[in-house]
């Protein structure tokens, strides 16, 4: 039986090993393309933050200003763009993603676009209506891909196929510290009774309106939104996936001291056994 245990022991020791070679390996990975997304969240911010100061100025500075975008509706239906992975391994990021969606979902008429593979497959899965299933890939997401959403989004909303757009997804803290979010879109709000229009506002001219200009911009705003949220999202992954690889192997370097140990224990056990019995056998001889 002893002899049986230590070769069970050996064999479980080097199945651990073999997972250790594929986590360690998906973390250094992880960790190279983590680099590059933090960076590409750094570059993302300004670009939307630029282009709503563009919106907030247009809409403050005329009095007798008006837009589809900024006119609250009776909400009939609601568009939610979620962004999630497209594989696992990654603690907890897709199902706290997925349960964050559900509960600001419950009780709604909702559509979804969603983006990564993990969003599509959850959403088909529970009969939730899609706008599409193009984008299955979020690391294949850029700008341009997200100026097409945009588009999309907007001519729903404009045409009254939804009165409201949310964006589900993951904002990068750190890169131990990941927290899903839901950001409203549209319609957007302004508290245009609280603002202070300054003289050289009220000296800019539009063409061929200011409602033209603002209409034009909005799906430019929407695309930069949807980028910021995929490139919060993914950085977002790969730190979780990181973090969850990094846990892996040193949960498995532990498993594997444990079971070092107990091999040893079965191999002295098996030596003492064999001394004992030769001893013996001596004794009996003489």
């Amino acid at each position: 039986m002893a002899g049986a245990s230590m070769k069970d022991i050996k064999i479980r020791i080097k199945s651990v090993e073999s997972t250790m070679q594929i986590t360690k390996a998906m973390e250094l990975v992880a960790s190279s393309k983590l680099r590059r997304a933090k960076e590409r969240v750094e570059r993302t911010r300004p670009f939307f933050n630029i282009l709503h100061a563009a919106l907030a100025d247009i809409a403050y500075s005329n009095k007798e200003f008006s837009s589809p975008y900024i006119v609250d509706r009776e909400v009939k239906k609601s568009c939610y763009v979620v962004v999630a992975g497209d594989r696992g391994l990654a603690g907890g990021y897709n199902s706290n993603l997925f349960k964050l969606a559900a509960q600001h979902m419950e009780g709604k008429d909702a559509v979804v676009l969603p983006i990564g593979k993990k969003t599509v497959e959850y959403f088909e899965r529970r009969g939730v209506p899609l706008l599409t299933t193009d984008y299955r890939v979020v690391e294949q997401v850029g700008l341009n891909t997200c100026y097409a959403m945009a588009e999309i989004i907007c001519r729903g909303y404009l045409a009254r196929e939804f009165d409201e757009v949310y964006v589900v997804y993951t904002n990068f803290v750190s890169m131990l510290s990941q927290d899903p979010a839901v950001l409203k879109v549209l319609p957007l709000n302004y508290d245009r009774s609280q603002a202070r229009v300054d003289a050289s506002q009220e000296l800019i001219i539009y063409e061929p309106s200011s409602e033209a200009v603002y209409d034009r911009i909005v799906p430019q705003y929407v695309s930069g939104i949807l980028y910021g949220a995929v490139a919060e999202s993914l950085a977002s992954e790969l730190g979780a996936r990181r973090t969850a690889m990094e846990a892996a192997n040193k949960n498995a370097g532990e498993m594997v001291e444990d079971l070092s140990l107990k091999y040893n224990r079965a191999r002295q056990a098996v030596i003492t056994q064999e001394i004992t019995e030769i001893v013996s056998g001596a004794e009996a001889q003489n």
